[in-house]
C-alpha cells in the first residue's frame, strides 16, 4: 500500500496546532471543573447526594437534541467570519460568564432553591458549552486536507486537552484555602470567577487566529441559516426537514457507524469497570485496608495519566507511518494486553506490581481520541463525495453526544455490575472468594471483550490511506481547483 507523504501547503503551523488546542483545553477544563467542583452542593450547601447527582445529569439530557442542532446551525451558517468562528468566538465569552455566574451560590436558601437555582443555571451554561464547543470540534476537522496531518493535528490537541485533567484534581483543595477565601462555598465562587475569565479569553483563540478552509459553495447548501426571501413559517420547515435529513444521513453512513461503534466499546468498557480497580486494588490486594489501598491505586492513576502523554506522543508518530487503522489495532492490542496483565500484576504478596499495566491501559484511551477524531474528518470528506453536501458539525456533534451518552450508561451499568458480584461494603476485607474472582474477572476482562470487538469494527473500516487519497483527489477534481478544500475566511 502507497504511503503519501504530507504537501508542505497542506501542513498546519504548529502555533495554529497549539491554538486549537488551546480549545481542547478549556473544553475540557470547563467539563473537569463543574463536575470537580459540585461537591460543593453537599458539602458547602448540605444538599442531598442523590439531588445533587440528578442535577448534575438533567442537564445533559439536553445535549441530545442541542448537540445535533449546533452542529447542523453551524454547518450551515454563511457570514463573512466562516461558519465556525463566530459561534466559538461567542459561545468562549458566554461559557465563561455563565461559568462564573453559576457558583455564585447567595448562603441561607433551601435545599429546593439551591436544587433549581443550580439546575436552570446549568441548563444555560450547557448551551452556550455547546454553541463554543461543537463549532470548534468542527474546526478541527477542516483544517487541513491531508490523511496525516489531521492525525498531528488531533494528537496535539489531545495531549493539550489532557493538561486539564492534570489541573482540575486540585480544585477541591483550592476552594477550601482559608487564606484566599472564606469558606467552601465563597471558595467555589471565587474559582468559578477564575476558571471562566481564563475561559473567555482563552477559548476565544481559535476563532481569532485560525481560518476556515471550506468555502460556503461547497459547504452543506440544504438549508442556509439566512435564506433568502422566506417566511419565518417557511425558513423553520425547512431547516427543520434539512436538520432531520442530514441527522438520519450522518446515522446512516456506515463508516461512520463503525468508527461511533468502536469509539463506544473502547471507551464504555473502560468507564464500565472503572471503579473495579480501586474496589480490587482496596478489598483484594490490600485486604480491605482503605488507606493502604488507597495509596497503591493512587500510585497506578498517577502512572498512567503521565504515561497518557507519553502514548499520544508515540501514537501519533506511529500513525502518521503505519497509517490509522493500523495504529489502531496496535494500540488497542497493546490496552487489552494491560488489561489482561491485571489478573497476574494485583497480587497481595506483591503490592506493587499494580503500576505495571498502567501504561499498557494507556494505550487505550490515549490512542482513542487521538485516531479517532482524525478518522472523522476522513469520514467527511467521504460522505461529501457522496452527497456533495459537508456535515464536519453534524458527524462531530453526534460522536461527541455518543461518547457522553455512554459515558452516562456505563457509571450507571458499573454500579448494577457491582452488585452483582454479591460486594457488601458491610464485610469490608471479608468479601467471600467468589466475590473477589468475580471483581477480579471483570476488572481485567471486560475491556479485553469491548475492545477486541472494537478491533474488528475498525477492520472492517473501508477509509484506508489509499482510500482517502482517492476520495480527496476525487473531491478535488470536481471542484475543479487544487487543494482540497477552498479559503472561505480572511
Amino acid at each position: 500500500m502507497p504511503h503519501y507523504q504530507t504537501a508542505p501547503e497542506d501542513r498546519i503551523p504548529f502555533a495554529h496546532k497549539v491554538i486549537y488546542g488551546s480549545g481542547a483545553f478549556v473544553n475540557n477544563l470547563l467539563a473537569a471543573a463543574i463536575g470537580g467542583m459540585i461537591i460543593v452542593l453537599n458539602l458547602g450547601l448540605g444538599m442531598n447526594p442523590a439531588l445533587v447527582g440528578l442535577v448534575a445529569a438533567l442537564p445533559r439530557l439536553t445535549d441530545a437534541f442541542t448537540d445535533p442542532l449546533m452542529g447542523y446551525i453551524s454547518d450551515n451558517t454563511r457570514s463573512r467570519w466562516g461558519r465556525r468562528r463566530p459561534y466559538i468566538f461567542c459561545g468562549a465569552i458566554l461559557s465563561g460568564l455563565f461559568f462564573a455566574l453559576l457558583w455564585q451560590l447567595p448562603v441561607g436558601k433551601s435545599e429546593t432553591f439551591y436544587f433549581w437555582y443550580f439546575l436552570a443555571g446549568s441548563v444555560i451554561f450547557y448551551l452556550a458549552y455547546t454553541m463554543f464547543a461543537t463549532p470548534w470540534v468542527a474546526l478541527g476537522y477542516e483544517l487541513t486536507p491531508d490523511y496525516h496531518e489531521r492525525t498531528r493535528l488531533m494528537g496535539t490537541q489531545n495531549f493539550i486537552a489532557q493538561l486539564a485533567y492534570v489541573v482540575a484534581p486540585w480544585f477541591l483543595l483550592i476552594m477550601q484555602k482559608e487564606e484566599w477565601f472564606d469558606g467552601m462555598v465563597d471558595g467555589a465562587a471565587g474559582l468559578a470567577i477564575i476558571i471562566g475569565v481564563f475561559a473567555a479569553v482563552v477559548g476565544i483563540l481559535p476563532a481569532i487566529f485560525l481560518r476556515e478552509r471550506v468555502s460556503a459553495d461547497i459547504a452543506n447548501s440544504c438549508g442556509d441559516i439566512e435564506p433568502p426571501k422566506e417566511t419565518l413559517a417557511v425558513a423553520m420547515l425547512r431547516n427543520m426537514k434539512c436538520f432531520l435529513k442530514g441527522f438520519a444521513t450522518s446515522l446512516k453512513f456506515k463508516p461512520f457507524v463503525k468508527l461511533c461503534v468502536a469509539t463506544f466499546l473502547v471507551f464504555n468498557g473502560f468507564m464500565l469497570i472503572a471503579s473495579f480497580q480501586f474496589y480490587v486494588i482496596i478489598y483484594y490486594v490490600s485486604g480491605g485496608d482503605t488507606v493502604d489501598g488507597a495509596k497503591w491505586a493512587g500510585l497506578a492513576g498517577t502512572v498512567g495519566a503521565v504515561s497518557t502523554f507519553a502514548v499520544i506522543v508515540l501514537v501519533t508518530w506511529i500513525g502518521t507511518h503505519l497509517g490509522k487503522r493500523k495504529t489502531f489495532f496496535l494500540a488497542i492490542g497493546v490496552s487489552i494486553l494491560g488489561y489482561a496483565s491485571k489478573w497476574f500484576c494485583y497480587n497481595p504478596e506483591i503490592p506493587w506490581l499494580v503500576v505495571l499495566p498502567a501504561p499498557l491501559m494507556a494505550f487505550g484511551l490515549g490512542a482513542l481520541f487521538t485516531l479517532m477524531p482524525s478518522m472523522i474528518a476522513d469520514v467527511v470528506d467521504a460522505d461529501e463525495l457522496e452527497t456533495y453536501e459537508r456535515r464536519e458539525g453534524m458527524y462531530g456533534s453526534i460522536f461527541w453526544w455518543m461518547v457522553k451518552l455512554g459515558m452516562a450508561a456505563a457509571l450507571a451499568g458499573g454500579g448494577f455490575l457491582l452488585n452483582a458480584t454479591g460486594f457488601d461494603e458491610a464485610l469490608g476485607g471479608a468479601q467471600t472468594e467468589r466475590t473477589i474472582t468475580l471483581m477480579r474477572m471483570c476488572d481485567a476482562f471486560i475491556p479485553c471483550i469491548t475492545s477486541a470487538i472494537a478491533i474488528y469494527s475498525i477492520y472492517t473500516f473501508s477509509i484506508t490511506e489509499q482510500r482517502a487519497h482517492e476520495i480527496r483527489t476525487q473531491l478535488e477534481t470536481r471542484r475543479g481547483a487544487p487543494g482540497a478544500l477552498a479559503p472561505a475566511t480572511a
